[in-house]
């Protein structure tokens, strides 16, 4: 994924950032270990879970990671393709709920505004 705005992932970087943050480094991998351990969802749902958190963080490296990981838990295309359409219209639909914060904002400035809009 070397485009110029995202490295290719690559030994020596992972190593880096072990090297200035092995704790933290532990840590995290301790963590992921442990959300995606056997539990109440099985592993194809976990997955599929992360493929559309992936898609709505926008992580690139997170869709391929996940998409891969989702696969080999028994996902077919058709259900990682329907998880990243659930996100999209979760991503959509935020927008469209948060348009009422304009909306409230355009009310409350249309009589000085002079537009038609009129707060119900």
């Amino acid at each position: 994924m070397a485009d110029g705005l995202y490295p290719e992932a690559s030994g020596e970087l992972a190593k880096l950032r072990k090297e200035l943050g092995p704790e933290q480094d532990a840590a995290f991998k301790a963590f992921g270990k442990a959300v995606f351990a056997p539990g109440a969802l099985d592993a194809k749902t976990k997955q599929l879970i992360a493929v559309a958190v992936a898609h709505a963080t926008q992580c690139p490296y997170c869709i391929r990671g996940h998409t891969k990981a989702a696969l080999k838990a028994g996902a077919t295309g058709a259900e990682i393709m329907e998880a990243v359409w659930v996100t999209a219209e979760m991503r959509a639909g935020a927008a469209f709920a948060h348009s009422l914060l304009a909306l409230d904002e355009i009310a409350k400035t249309a009589p000085a505004s002079g537009t038609e809009a009129q707060r119900p």
